[in-house]
């Protein structure tokens, strides 16, 4: 599919994610919200909370470090435990250093204050910020994200990430949202593929997939047709009709 979307690429952190202990999901739901807000997103990957890893990655993804991405998102990490190294590693990657960011500060003491509890050194670790950051507003437990260079990195807990990425993604300028059809056929996902590749080279501007499933009924394929032109992706889902006779 061309575009001229900004790119962007996920990073998730977090050995509980490669041990299998938790399964996976802010991924997923911050991919939807890029393909409807208009970002290509490029790549997802996942490492271990490993400093080194982290930083490769980051230097890795982020433009202004000379990366391949315009944006980088993250997921996990910042939390108030000895594990909680995104901030630290995020920071080197940025040439930079921690500090405890007042406004964050006020904003876990102001929580605390409501909770009747204190703001102990595990969880002030949580108001720290590389310097030369902006924050990320987070409404559900007041700790915040934050923001330096194109990397933007967020909690690793579902609805705090969710919560972020609301407060986020609008602030920043996105693209053309995807446009995607899809119609279900009762055959083999072999049975299309060469009416599929056809069209695909009738619509090089456009993206084609086949995606099998199995129910109750039986064998099937999900066809889909995405583009950024919703006129053209019509056409192409018509085109899709017509040469399989649906």
């Amino acid at each position: 599919m061309q575009s001229t979307n900004p790119t962007a690429a996920i990073l998730v952190i977090g050995d509980e994610i490669l041990s299998g202990r938790t399964r996976e999901g802010n991924a997923h739901h911050l991919a939807k919200v890029l393909s409807a807000t208009g970002f290509d997103l490029r790549e997802i990957r996942v490492v271990a909370d490993d400093h080194a890893q982290i930083v490769g990655a980051v230097q890795a993804f982020d433009k202004a470090l000379g990366g391949a991405y315009d944006l980088l998102f993250t997921s996990g990490g910042i939390g108030p435990t000895h594990d909680d190294i995104t901030a630290d590693a995020v920071a080197a990657a940025h040439g930079t250093t921690l500090e405890i960011n007042e406004t964050a500060r006020a904003a876990l003491q102001a929580r605390c204050d409501r909770m009747g509890t204190e703001l102990t050194p595990n969880r002030l670790r949580m108001a720290r910020a590389p310097v030369g950051s902006t924050l990320i507003d987070n409404a559900v437990s007041a700790a915040p994200g934050f923001s330096i260079g194109n990397t933007h990195v967020m909690a690793g807990v579902p609805e705090v990430f969710r919560g972020m990425v609301d407060w986020l993604i609008p602030r920043l300028p996105g693209g053309r949202p995807v446009q995607s059809l899809t119609i279900e056929v009762r055959r083999g996902e072999s049975d299309v593929a060469e009416d599929l590749q056809a069209i695909a080279g009738e619509f090089p501007d456009l993206s084609l997939g086949s995606y099998p499933f199995n129910d109750d009924q039986g064998w099937g394929t999900n066809l889909v047709v995405r583009g950024l032109d919703a006129d053209r992706v019509a056409t192409a889902m018509d085109a899709v009709k017509q040469r399989l006779k649906l």
